[in-house]
């Protein structure tokens, strides 16, 4: 099951607390007598479906009836992934898979899965399918042994669904059976604190430094992910410089720093399905990159549409995580590859960008092992276009001298005569 993420409603969530309809649920996974993840949140899923008449968006709050799926749900120790799966209703089920980089643990995938045939809830619907809506990287992190705590509502958007949780309260890779007392508190109600209820202890940074020396040039690293079957699905051939704000601790300022991600300390996974593809790279325990292409199947186009990195450096006062779905970067056609020698720099918020360098990647229509026909950037035609340009203008004015010397010559052959 797989997973994404979008903004949602505190005021939603506020009107079905005080009707009585909203319910905390605590699920867990367990084997051996042992719990690996647990949960305890509150959720709300806004789902729009069609009636014969016109598009309808219901409200549906997890129901304090919902339990986990045995057969789906694992610890990881035999799948390699774990995964919480709770089931409710007529068919309805939520899929949270989670991977960790060794010193942070994420929610790698979400899932919504629901049965239009439940009247109760789809009333009129045209069709009595069951659907399912993915997203991958929604932005859930936390530091490992500790419990991932955020009180605000947070959205998540999955394809045309959004599902928004509150009182959330979540580990997984636990230590023991119970959540930790050591969390980490989401960004939302990070912001809240800082602007409710400051306190004279807290660090405030003062304005960033100048930009920093940046490190070179990265080495170009080859990476490749593979699909169930054991083909590959995605190629990328680039060099990848992380440029990243924070708030040092030695300093107690914001400080700008950039990291060259080298290919001998990097590790590549990922996941493809027909619609979209994950590159997952991580270099050691303490930075996790990952890049997700989607295919637009009827304009025949596939974008670099999201970019989320996790990060957890020595001088940090708390681990840094950025993330943006809504990109729209690389665009290709399906069937060739995107092809960037020139260095470009992709914006993802404010505190993040990515620098690639000498980049070739392709997500989709991957046969043989190798990239397919290119297609440039516009930033290569340029710089070829350059010295074309330059090499017809000095053509042309060697040809303007050329000519201005014969017809002077000519004319100087004119005046004299034939003794």
């Amino acid at each position: 099951m797989k997973l994404a993420m979008a903004s949602g409603s505190l005021l939603l969530l506020t009107w079905f607390a005080v009707l009585g309809f909203l319910q905390a649920v605590t699920l867990e996974v367990r084997e051996r007598n042992s719990t690996c993840i647990k949960a305890e949140l509150s959720a709300v899923f806004a789902i729009t479906y069609n009636t014969s008449s016109s598009p309808r968006t219901v409200q549906v709050p997890l129901p304090d009836t919902t339990t986990v799926d045995l057969a789906s749900s694992s610890c990881g120790s035999v799948a390699g992934t774990p995964a919480l799966v709770a089931t409710f209703g007529s068919g309805h089920a939520l899929g949270l898979s989670f991977s960790t980089n060794g010193s942070l643990y994420s929610v790698a995938a979400l899932v919504l899965q629901y049965n239009l045939s439940d009247s109760s809830i789809f009333a009129d619907a045209n069709s009595s399918a069951v659907v399912t809506v993915t997203s991958a990287s929604p932005g859930i992190w936390a530091a490992i042994n500790t419990t991932y705590h955020c009180v605000s509502a947070t959205s998540v958007v999955l394809g045309d669904q959004t599902v928004t949780f509150s009182e959330m309260r979540l580990e997984a890779y636990m230590p023991g059976n119970g959540l930790s007392s050591d969390e980490t508190i989401c960004r939302a109600d990070q912001a809240r604190t800082t602007t409710t209820t400051p306190t004279t202890t807290a660090r405030t940074p003062t304005t960033a430094s100048p930009a920093p020396t940046t490190p070179g040039s990265p080495e170009r690293g080859i990476y490749s992910v593979r699909n169930s079957n054991g083909t590959v699905c995605l190629l990328a051939q680039m060099g990848l410089q992380l440029n990243v704000s924070y708030v040092s601790q030695s300093q107690n300022k914001t400080v700008q720093e950039y990291l060259n991600l080298a290919p001998n300390l990097t590790n590549s996974s990922g996941s493809c399905d027909d619609n979209s593809a994950t590159l997952v790279l991580a270099q050691g325990r303490t930075t996790t990159l990952s890049l997700i292409f989607t295919l637009n199947s009827t304009a025949n186009k596939y974008r670099l549409s999201g970019i989320n990195v996790l990060a957890n450096w020595s001088d940090m006062t708390a681990p840094f995580s950025a993330e943006n779905t809504s990109l729209d970067y690389l665009r290709t056609t399906l069937g060739r590859s995107y092809m960037c020698n020139t260095e470009q720099t992709l914006a993802v918020v404010p505190s993040f960008s990515l620098n690639t360098f000498k980049l070739q990647v392709q997500a989709f229509g991957v046969t043989t092992n190798q990239f397919a026909t290119a297609e440039e950037c516009q930033m290569d035609q340029d710089e070829m276009l350059i010295p074309i340009i330059v090499g017809a203008a000095l053509a042309g004015l060697v040809l303007v001298v050329l000519i201005a010397y014969l017809i002077g010559r000519k004319r100087s052959h004119a005046g004299y005569q034939t003794i």
